[in-house]
């Protein structure tokens, strides 16, 4: 059996990094990701989907994401319920991820430093995948 998902997208909004009561680090944010084809009207559709992120990764990401960024999310597809405040049982359906590749740098870096880290630490983010954003259907 495998579970795996692999998705690039732009996050909605900044992380929210809480802790668990063991004091685990544990960060959820949204990835817009658009769908490779257009509708009856011609226009994109986007998927708005949650990831969680733990430990030292989400750390990282509460502290050098925020709204905007471009990244790449390689993880796992978890399907969970509960009830929520008026006792009806709801279905969440979220990203739990192994793996978060920035592939933008952050608008900051231009004159000021990103929260709690260094230029050279920036700079080193997005090294990795090289692209054209003229090539990026979003």
């Amino acid at each position: 059996m495998m579970n795996k998902v692999i998705l690039i997208g732009r996050l909605t909004r900044d992380p929210e990094l809480r802790y668990t009561p063991s004091g685990a680090p544990v960060a959820g944010f949204t990835l817009a990701v658009d769908r490779q084809f257009t509708n009856r009207q011609g226009e994109r559709e986007t998927d708005f989907i949650n990831v969680v992120v733990w430990q030292k990764l989400a750390e990282t990401c509460a502290n050098h994401l925020g709204k905007g960024r471009l990244v790449a999310v390689e993880g796992r597809l978890q399907i969970r319920s509960y009830d929520d405040n008026q006792g009806i049982r709801r279905v969440a359906a979220e990203v739990v991820a192994n793996e978060v590749k920035f592939l933008d740098r952050p608008k900051e870096t231009q004159g000021m430093q990103p929260k709690g880290s260094s230029i050279a630490e920036a700079d080193s983010f997005g090294s990795e995948i090289s692209f054209n954003e003229e090539e990026i259907p979003f």
